[in-house]
């Protein structure tokens, strides 16, 4: 995406860079996010249902989403990055998830031969 930014703008280098930093901001929400399901899966597992435990994990996902919204301000501001450029780099992954969703939903399903398999 940001080959194609650059392609299609190449006098304005911050667009294309906006999107590699809402690819960035992706990330960073993927991280905080992924971090509190493993804590509270793992907990779970093990059995704990403590309080404190649970208050911790939120008290760190909140954390997590100051820095990415701490990070978005510093793009914007300081960086001068574009905010569609920001917008852009951080739809794509869903749009390339409900893209592929969509894809798989229309196709056949086959079988390990190559056979149409029913769907149940």
């Amino acid at each position: 995406m940001v080959a194609a930014a650059v392609a299609i703008r190449p006098a304005a280098p911050r667009f294309a860079l906006g999107i590699a930093g809402g690819g960035v901001l992706m990330g960073l929400a993927y991280w905080a996010i992924r971090g509190l399901v493993d804590q509270v899966a793992e907990r779970a597992i093990q059995g704990e249902n403590r309080n404190n435990s649970r208050a911790f994990a939120l008290v760190k996902f909140f954390t997590r989403h100051a820095i990415l919204a701490v990070a978005g301000y510093v793009m914007m501001t300081r960086l001068a990055l574009e905010p569609l450029g920001l917008l852009i780099g951080v739809s794509a992954p869903a749009g390339a998830a409900a893209l592929e969703a969509a894809r798989a939903i229309g196709r056949p399903r086959t079988g390990r031969r190559g056979r149409e398999t029913p769907r149940k």
